[in-house]
């Protein structure tokens, strides 16, 4: 049987089910699914949001290689008063090092988000400065480099404060919150994910 999980990843949870690391939590801590499900691709230890969990490998493969350029959306909290300046250098692309090798990443769309989107509450939650703003981007790319929002933000010197991953193609976020899930059929996946 095939099986199909969007789920809200919290922060701090690795997108496995196991680690050697004890003092990590893992999707296990969170989710009960068959033995054979597994994420399609990965949110890193530190950013959370939406993430699939299925046994399907074609749609593994399908998903995450870089000919396919799937669309996904993050809401990024950033530290400082992100200017158009900052943005326009983001939409067009900045020089990035994932593994060691200086990258540039593809044109992207980015807005800042006015007013703030209403997002779950984060357990801690970031450091508050009064001085200092910390407002929201959004963030629509085709390609996911090893932790490539957070490199870019920083590229254009405005470090990545929280990361929400909101949308992979049309499947979003909805309603749910950090540590939840709900099952979806291969219909409604084709559909919002390939458009078929």
């Amino acid at each position: 049987m095939t099986y199909y999980f969007a789920i809200y990843k919290p922060y701090l949870v690795l997108s496995q089910f196991s680690t050697q690391d004890r003092n990590k939590q893992t999707l296990k801590d969170y989710f009960d699914v068959p033995s054979d499900v597994y994420p399609v691709g990965r949110l890193d230890y530190d950013s959370e949001g939406l993430l699939l969990l299925t046994n399907d490998t074609r749609l593994n493969h399908r998903l995450l290689h870089p000919s396919f350029a799937h669309e996904r959306e993050y809401w990024v909290q950033v530290d400082g008063a992100v200017g158009s300046d900052a943005i326009q250098q983001l939409a067009k692309g900045v020089v990035i090092t994932p593994d060691g090798k200086p990258y540039h990443t593809k044109p992207c769309r980015v807005q800042l988000l006015s007013p703030d989107p209403q997002v779950p509450d984060r357990t801690p939650p970031i450091r508050f400065r009064k001085e200092i703003p910390a407002p929201w981007l959004q963030m629509i790319l085709t390609e996911g480099k090893n932790r490539q929002v957070r490199r870019m933000t920083a590229a254009v010197g405005f470090p990545t404060l929280r990361l929400i991953r909101q949308r992979m193609e049309d499947l979003t976020l909805g309603s749910l919150q950090p540590g939840e899930m709900i099952s979806l059929n291969r219909k409604t996946i084709l559909k919002k994910l390939f458009h078929e």
